[in-house]
């Protein structure tokens, strides 16, 4: 099965948003925000890349989705970030449809002739070192419920809500249904629909979906930026400061090294 994950890295979409603007020049602004940008470059470089990078199964494709708009000086950032890992393909969109642009980025990198294992990452988020290998597992031992169904989803349950800074990761466990850095779809050959098409909150509608146990799987980034504006009820407060062996566990199932962390988030 052909493994395609997706990062909208501040993406100037119509609609997908829950904080709402009157134009795509307002997103745009709020998007590109020189103080935003750096926060989310950071989170990206603490998070996102070094879980790439780790992955044991290199066997993925990673879709990027950029505005563009960009300016210049962050696009050129962020290509000098990725350069290393081949996995990652990035796209240049126009602001468009939410939706019908993440499925034409997605559909644009397909393999159609053979079933898919679609999954999304925000540019704050991370997933195990074998999530890519432990995915194609899961999709695999249940190709037989995918035959005649379209799709089917795969739910990690475990994982972690963070935010890095200077001091360090502060984190908590959590073992919540659909979260989306830690859920992904499986879908049939030929069939267009993304893992983008439906929310993620009500894939239960839609489809037969797959809790998996295990190992923490994947974090969730947690910064004053969140579009979601903490849905899910978590606070600042709520995280606690990793010591040595929470730490020695993000370095063994993430790649993400506390004191990169640290260095990262420290000016000066």
């Amino acid at each position: 099965m052909q493994v395609i994950g997706l990062c909208r890295f501040s993406y100037p979409a119509l609609g997908g948003f829950q904080v709402m603007h009157d134009s795509v020049g307002d997103r745009s602004a709020y998007l590109y925000d020189p103080a935003r940008m750096e926060e989310r470059f950071r989170y990206f470089e603490a998070f996102t890349l070094p879980s790439l990078r780790a992955q044991t199964d290199p066997d993925f494709t990673f879709v990027i989705v950029v505005g563009d708009n960009l300016p210049v000086e962050d696009g050129n950032r962020l290509f000098d970030l990725v350069e290393d890992i081949p996995q990652v393909v990035i796209q240049e969109h126009a602001p468009g449809p939410h939706r019908d642009v993440m499925k034409e980025a997605i559909n644009a990198v397909r393999q159609h002739d053979s079933a898919t294992l679609q999954f999304r990452l925000d540019d704050d988020d991370a997933v195990g070192r074998d999530f890519v290998a432990r995915l194609r597992q899961e999709g695999e031992k249940r190709a037989d419920a995918l035959k005649g169904n379209r799709h089917l989803a795969i739910d990690f349950r475990n994982g972690f809500i963070a935010a890095p800074g200077p001091e360090g990761i502060h984190a908590m466990s959590t073992a919540r249904k659909f979260m989306t850095a830690g859920l992904a779809v499986a879908f049939e050959p030929r069939v267009r629909s993304t893992v983008m098409n439906y929310s993620h909150v009500k894939l239960g509608r839609f489809m037969s979906c797959f809790h998996v146990g295990g190992p923490p799987m994947y974090v969730r980034g947690h910064n004053r930026w969140n579009d979601s504006r903490q849905a899910e009820g978590v606070e600042p407060e709520d995280l606690s400061l990793l010591d040595a062996e929470g730490e020695a566990l993000f370095q063994d199932r993430f790649g993400i090294n506390a004191d990169r962390v640290r260095e990262n988030f420290t000016d000066g």
